[in-house]
């Protein structure tokens, strides 16, 4: 648990120093749907139960430092639960930190590409709730380490507010809960971009 608190002070740290050098910052939420191996095309090793269907909202934040490079975070999470082997509720969340080329094609267009890892937790609910010093929940979380890539169109309604059609690829390892190793996000984020005056009409 000290590990992980120090992990996130360091990303925060880097987060708030970069977002002071950002020529751009960009918000966006979204719905999307996953698509995943189905449960009868699970493969040796793992179970007969799809991470895929259903509503999936995100949320997303991205800091473009020079030459339309930087890094930026998101989180994408079933909107409903879903039924693990036809009994056990559960929700899959998706979270990836990424680096992004994020290249403009005139005022009103841009394209935006990511690579980066993540992690995919599986909440598994209970009917009780489990309490220790750092609060109480009523669920158990399978995390598994993944890799992520993804890409989307930034369409400009306005000089800052932008629709993005996008899509998105994790291979998670060790997947053992689920069908296989991998899952595709397709969905649409309506975004805002925060950027100095004198960058509004690139």
């Amino acid at each position: 648990m000290r590990k992980l608190n120090v992990l996130a002070f360091i990303c925060l740290l880097v987060i708030g120093v970069s977002a002071a050098r950002a020529q751009q910052i960009d918000a966006a939420f979204g719905f999307s749907t996953v698509s995943a191996p189905s449960a009868q095309d699970a493969g040796a090793n793992f179970s007969p139960q799809s991470v895929g269907g259903g509503t999936f909202l995100s949320a997303s934040a991205d800091f473009l430092l020079k030459h339309q490079l930087g890094f930026g975070g998101q989180v994408a999470w079933r909107a409903s639960q879903n039924l693990w082997g036809g009994y056990q509720p559960f929700r899959p969340i998706f979270f990836d930190f990424n680096g992004i080329y994020a290249p403009n094609f005139g005022r009103r267009a841009g394209a935006e590409f990511q690579a980066g890892i993540g992690v995919q937790s599986a909440r598994f609910y209970t009917p009780t709730y489990n309490c220790s010093f750092t609060g109480c929940t009523n669920y158990v979380s399978s995390n598994h380490f993944m890799g992520h890539f993804g890409a989307g169109l930034r369409i400009y309604a306005t000089e800052r507010v932008f629709i993005r059609p996008e899509a998105h690829l994790y291979l998670v390892r060790n997947n053992e809960e689920f069908s296989g190793p991998r899952a595709t996000r397709f969905g649409i984020s309506i975004g805002y971009s925060f950027r100095p005056a004198e960058d509004e009409n690139y």
